[in-house]
């Protein structure tokens, strides 16, 4: 079976798609002044973008991992995330506290999904 990678660099690619399986690389904001809710939901519209180039969508994700540099912000990063997921598709998901690469980060999320 042949990978197929999509926003190759050096360090990284974005995507990853191989046998009908989507892996995204760790998705971070890009506007970091804003608070928790605003990063997630710019970090979700990142992953809706590359599940639309990978022929997936949000409805499609097997497993989300997400990582907040502090559990205070947990409700506020779980509100954004509730107005956004797929209603009747909430995939399993695992939530952590963990130091980022960039303190200005607040919140990185690592998905994997079926293609359509």
């Amino acid at each position: 079976m042949d990978i197929k990678r999509l926003h190759t660099g050096k360090t990284l690619s974005e995507v990853a798609i191989h046998n009908g399986t989507v892996y995204l690389a760790g998705q971070v904001a890009e506007d970091l002044t804003q608070n928790i809710a605003g990063q997630t939901r710019e970090v979700l519209g990142h992953i809706d973008r590359l599940l639309a180039e990978a022929n997936s969508d949000k409805s499609r994700i097997l497993m989300c991992q997400i990582f907040i540099a502090d559990m205070k912000d947990f409700g506020e990063m779980n509100a954004a995330w509730n107005e956004w997921v797929a209603e009747g598709n909430s995939p399993p998901r695992a939530t952590v506290e963990a130091k980022l690469a960039k303190p200005e980060w607040l919140i990185e999320m690592v998905v994997t999904a079926a293609q359509r």
